[in-house]
């Protein structure tokens, strides 16, 4: 019966002894999984390790490639004030005397300015001078009216009168066309007068009383200005003033307030002279009258050439 404790108890050793043996071969599992486990993490760690150190020398490196970018862009920078202060140096004194340069020729032009205004005044004064002597001269050269008796004793052309000693048609007439090209009326018609006078048989004879008739027209003498044109178509008829004087003696009747004879007029132009530089105005005048042109069925040949 003492034996049956120690059976007892190495029954139950029996019973444990493969149930802990299956413990162990589970817990050394275990522990070779953890070990694997803790081995993984520190060479996780090592390489997080790694990494961070790298990382670390990256930012060292950027952070000096920023500085020495930092310290480039500053040296350009500095170089590039410097540079533009040499070059407004450089500049600024060039601009100086350009503007100072500038200013002395604004004066000069000012100056000179100021002498041709005092020229032209001069030259104005001279002119006038001029004119006066001229006039003067004119006044004093004319020929004293010859006695009655004395008319027409020289030799006469048609109904012109003996000109004075030296008197030249042409210069008479070239000096009259100065004068009223320069608005001297009265010396023009006094010039024109005497051509009238003394050359009335020349071919520059019709021209002359048409700017006789021009003249009056010009001051406002109508009714002078009808008779001087009257003249040209009445002494010298068909000449090459003969349009001319037909369409400003429509005119002078226009401005004189006769209408209908400036009317008659304007359609002598358009019909007898439709060639004629003048025509287009008569047929303009005559529609400002609220008029038509009538048209010739057989035109009249080309007006004979102007002269001056």
């Amino acid at each position: 019966m003492r034996f049956r404790p120690v059976l007892f108890f190495f029954i139950f050793a029996l019973v444990l002894t493969p149930a802990s043996w299956g413990a162990n071969r589970e817990m050394m599992a275990l522990q070779r999984d953890v070990a694997a486990l803790q081995e993984q993490v520190r060479a996780l760690q090592s390489s997080l390790e790694q990494k961070m150190v790298q990382l670390h020398t990256l930012m060292q490196q950027t952070f000096e490639i920023s500085a020495k970018s930092s310290n480039s862009v500053a040296v350009l920078d500095s170089a590039m004030r410097d540079r533009m202060g040499e070059q407004q140096k450089t500049m600024i004194a060039p601009v100086a005397t350009m503007t100072t340069k500038m200013d002395q020729m604004s004066a000069d032009f000012n100056g000179l300015r100021e002498s041709v205004t005092d020229m032209s005044d001069r030259m104005n004064k001279l002119q006038a001078q001029i004119t006066e002597l001229s006039n003067t001269v004119r006044t004093l050269s004319a020929p004293p009216a010859p006695p009655p008796s004395a008319v027409g004793t020289g030799p006469v052309t048609g109904t012109s009168s003996v000109p004075p000693i030296g008197m030249s048609p042409k210069q008479v007439y070239e000096t009259a066309l100065r004068d009223r090209s320069g608005g001297n009326l009265d010396l023009a018609q006094q010039g024109f007068e005497e051509y009238i006078r003394y050359f009335s048989n020349t071919d520059l004879a019709p021209n002359a009383q048409f700017y006789l008739g021009q003249i009056a027209y010009d001051k406002g003498d109508f009714p002078g200005a009808i008779r001087a044109f009257d003249t040209v178509l009445e002494k010298f008829p068909e000449n090459n003033k003969t349009p001319d004087a037909t369409f400003m003696k429509g005119m002078a009747l226009l401005k004189a307030g006769q209408r209908d004879a400036a009317a008659r007029e304007f359609l002598n132009v358009a019909t007898k002279y439709p060639n004629s530089e003048v025509a287009a105005k008569a047929k303009a005048q005559r529609k400002a009258l609220g008029l038509n042109t009538a048209s010739s069925a057989n035109p009249p040949p080309r007006s004979p050439a102007r002269k001056r």
